[in-house]
């Protein structure tokens, strides 16, 4: 073991730890949203409403956030968004612990928190390549998969455990102190420099930069496809609002039992993460990519066959290694190809397919499963995640050829 490339930048290393406590609330406050619905509705299809609810806002404001990030301070656009992100989590609390958190308010908030998040996703992603060297950025990236998977298991685990013993709205209240460790670390950062968008805001020219995010991304064939390959894969294997069936309905176990699913696949993405935090550049990223996605919805198809605990503890393991892989691909490649001055637009693009598909999925699998049951749902999905994989490498063989050392091509001419 060697001490990471990307932890050498102090400032990368404090964004890291700050995103992993940050992190590790969110993670807690999403699973335990899930219980907290299925304790309201035993209708898988009214639960999983909550990811339209979610990606509303996305789809709506995704651009104009891309062209916030490329236009003002990333730095300080994020600080803002995450006080603002806390300030949701404790009214989440709030309404729990006094008992009026209806699903009409749990869905409202949840709104609020994707309004938010349209604009703290790209001017955070955004501000990663200004904090480490050009040859740490894919390093960078499989460490901050790492903060996020560590998170992923240390939410969802000790959610179980808070739900058990103290209380839902406890895991509202801690993710909303959590939000303060991504404040600090960017406060303690200083200023970033990177390339800014000088250019007018008025309608015309906010209009004009948004067109050139758009055909950047469409004369891109390898960020196109990557998009594609994220939107699908997720849309098909996405089953997150079941989980609380699967545990309840099938396998019959409490919420400690469904804290420790709700943390598995970030196990599988934590193993795989640490993997590659150990390797320099990843060669033949387009061939693991496409490879990675495929065995994403194998894996979710064994899950779906799986009435045992932990038969699914592993299959959870499994989509979450996959997933990891080609998440931690999937960031390097966008980035990569993509000029300072037109990454927010491309990651407030990028949102709306990595974010709306899993999102928009989860509304997919809970009809599926209110027409034809749990298990067929999750299964399906598993199959048309594969078919989908297979469509997009076939419609883009250069995705399979590529490389990962590929020089920047200027796509915005």
């Amino acid at each position: 073991m060697k001490v990471p490339p990307a932890f050498k930048s102090r400032r990368f290393l404090l964004y890291w730890v700050g995103h992993l406590v940050s992190r590790a609330g969110s993670q807690m406050q999403l699973w335990s949203l899930y219980w907290h619905l299925r304790t309201i509705s035993d209708q898988p299809m009214v639960i999983s409403a909550i990811g339209l609810v979610r990606i509303l806002p996305i789809l709506l404001l995704s651009l104009v956030a891309g062209v916030a990030a490329d236009r003002f301070n990333r730095r300080k656009l994020t600080i803002l968004t995450q006080v603002a992100l806390g300030c949701v989590a404790l009214l989440l609390g709030l309404g729990t612990w006094k008992e009026f958190a209806s699903l009409g308010m749990l869905f409202g908030l949840v709104a609020i928190q994707s309004v938010v998040s349209a604009f703290d996703v790209p001017a955070r992603q955004a501000l990663i390549p200004s904090l480490v060297p050009r040859e740490n950025l894919a390093n960078a990236y499989s460490l901050n998969s790492i903060a996020s998977k560590v998170g992923g298991i240390l939410g969802p685990a000790i959610s179980g455990i808070i739900i058990a013993y103290l209380g839902l709205q406890w895991s509202y209240w801690i993710n909303a102190i959590s939000y303060l460790a991504v404040v600090l670390a960017l406060y303690l950062i200083g200023e970033v420099q990177y390339e800014v968008e000088k250019r007018s805001l008025d309608l015309q020219g906010t209009v004009g930069v948004i067109r050139e995010g758009i055909k950047f991304i469409k004369n891109s064939p390898i960020i196109l496809s990557v998009m594609f390959l994220d939107f699908f894969g997720r849309f098909f294997s996405s089953a997150k609002t079941l989980l609380p069936f699967v545990a309840i309905d099938i396998l019959h176990v409490g919420p400690i039992q469904y804290g420790w699913l709700s943390a598995s696949q970030s196990v599988g993405t934590l193993l795989i993460g640490l993997y590659l935090s150990q390797k320099g550049n990843l060669r033949n990223q387009g061939m693991l990519l496409s490879i990675s996605v495929i065995m994403y919805g194998l894996a979710t198809i064994l899950f779906g066959f799986s009435a045992s605990f932990w038969l699914s503890v592993l299959a959870l393991i499994l989509i979450g290694a996959f997933d990891g892989l080609s998440s931690i691909i999937r960031n390097t490649v966008r980035q990569l190809q993509t000029p300072d001055e037109m990454r927010g637009r491309m990651m407030s693009i990028s949102q709306i397919f990595f974010k709306g598909g899993p999102q928009l999925g989860e509304m997919e699998s809970g009809l599926v499963a209110q027409l034809l049951g749990v298990p067929f749902s999750i299964i399906s999905g598993g199959v048309g995640c594969v078919l989908a994989a297979s469509a997009v490498i076939k419609r883009y063989p250069q995705l399979w050829a590529f490389k990962g050392d590929e020089t920047l091509i200027d796509n915005t001419e």
